[in-house]
C-alpha cells in the first residue's frame, strides 16, 4: 500500500501553478516576502548607512554599509535588491 499517494493528480511536492494577474491585493503583498530583502543608504543621526527591508517594507536592519547589508541579506538566504 502506497501512503505518499493523494486524490488530487498533481505528486506530492509539485509547485503549484497561478496565474499572477488574479492575485489579490494581500497576496501582491506577500508576494516575496521571504524571499527578497531591499538595501536602501540612509542616514541615521548623522551617520551614513544602508536600512535592509523585507520585500513588504518591513525594516529589519540596519548596516554601516553596502557590501555589509548585501553580506547579512545573503546570510539569511535571500535575494539583496538594491534600491537608489
Amino acid at each position: 500500500m502506497n501512503t505518499n499517494t493523494n486524490d488530487n493528480s498533481e505528486p506530492a511536492g509539485a509547485m503549484v501553478r497561478f496565474d499572477i494577474r488574479h492575485l489579490s491585493e494581500a497576496q501582491l503583498a506577500q508576494l516575496g516576502v521571504q524571499q527578497i530583502a531591499y538595501i536602501r543608504p540612509v542616514v541615521v543621526n548623522g551617520e551614513s548607512g544602508y536600512s535592509i527591508h523585507a520585500a513588504d517594507g518591513t525594516p529589519m536592519a540596519l548596516a554601516g554599509d553596502r557590501d555589509v547589508a548585501i553580506a547579512a541579506v545573503l546570510q539569511h538566504e535571500m535575494l539583496p535588491a538594491l534600491v537608489h
